[in-house]
């Protein structure tokens, strides 16, 4: 019998089809509530034939010791910065991913915090509940700019949104979508440092690289202006944290409302928890009851078919 390790929680946590489909297989399945640190994949590696897995940190030594018996690693999500995808090519270890099935509920996450923080939203409310009548003044999003870093499927559901909203669109991405951009008006930026002094908002859609860690610095904020709001529905690394709380503090920076951050979960004195000009949210961007079966089941899909030998997988790694 295979052993599975499985560790995504939007998996276990939402019901739907995949549960069913995983059931039917004949392995042994053991459940752990990820993100796991490489410490603790470190002692269960070497137990199992596969892993179903969210962002747990899998690395060289981790698949050190996984190996040979890990025969597969199926990844719940698109994002892999915490899998050493190179050692597992160079292992010849096939790595499945899930690409197209969140985009939807991630743009309008985006859009979710990016209204939330306009309009003090969420200050607004807990003071209504808390009995009292707080009337902050916010602000539009009409006729306002924003600049969306990664241009994919998910860059491209904001770009529509932030139409629909009557904005601006500036983009930036290496791998330019040009019909997308013709049809919807997007202006085209080769380098984040003409992008940032002409946007009111940006949106952080990349992947995580050695080329876009800490995208968003100091030395680059001092090109925007002092109240840009950064939304990062992505990965927390493509901002360098303290540059982004000495902006916050020092006025240099209007707002930043997060789905991700640098350590999840936040200890409790992260100075961001309780930042004035912050809005975090538990890593919940994808999680819907309507994108978790969609991601899920193409997560068992993926597993179940590679262990079967059929051909309808989504594969990140060629080898």
């Amino acid at each position: 019998m295979l052993r599975v390790l499985l560790t995504t929680t939007s998996y276990q946590d939402t019901p739907g089809a995949h549960h069913d489909l995983l059931a039917e297989q004949d392995f042994d399945i053991h459940c752990e509530r990820g993100p796991l640190p490489e410490s603790r994949m470190m002692e269960l590696a070497g137990d199992f034939d596969a892993f179903l897995c969210g962002d747990d940190e899998i690395t060289k030594a981790v698949l050190n010791k996984a190996l040979p018996r890990l025969r597969v690693i199926s990844k719940y999500g698109i994002g892999l910065d915490k899998i050493d995808v190179t050692e597992c090519t160079a292992r010849k270890l096939p790595v499945l991913f899930t690409p197209g099935v969140n985009h939807t509920t991630v743009a309008e996450h985006t859009f979710c915090l990016l209204l939330a923080h306009v309009r003090n939203l969420v200050d607004s409310a807990n003071s209504v509940r808390d009995g009292q009548w707080k009337r902050v003044t916010g602000h539009e999003i009409w006729n306002k700019s924003i600049g969306i870093v990664g241009l994919g499927r998910i860059g491209q559901e904001v770009a529509k949104r932030a139409l629909a909203f009557g904005m601006k669109v500036h983009a930036l991405d290496p791998y330019w979508p040009q019909a997308f951009a013709t049809e919807n008006g997007v202006t085209r930026h080769e380098a984040i440092e003409t992008m940032l002094p002409e946007i009111d908002v940006l949106s952080l859609h990349a992947n995580l690289s050695d080329s876009t860690r800490h995208l968003i610095n100091t030395e680059r904020l001092k090109l925007s202006k002092p109240e840009l709001i950064i939304i990062n529905t992505s990965r927390a690394e493509l901002v360098n944290m303290p540059d982004i709380l000495a902006a916050l503090d020092g006025n240099k920076l209007g707002g930043y409302a997060t789905d991700v951050l640098d350590e999840e979960p936040p200890p409790a004195d992260h100075p961001l928890l309780k930042h004035p000009k912050a809005l975090i949210t538990p890593h919940i961007g994808s999680r819907t009851y309507e994108s978790v079966p969609r991601q899920a089941m193409r997560a068992t899909l993926n597993l179940v078919n590679y262990l079967k030998g059929e051909k309808d997988v989504i594969q990140a790694n060629k080898f």
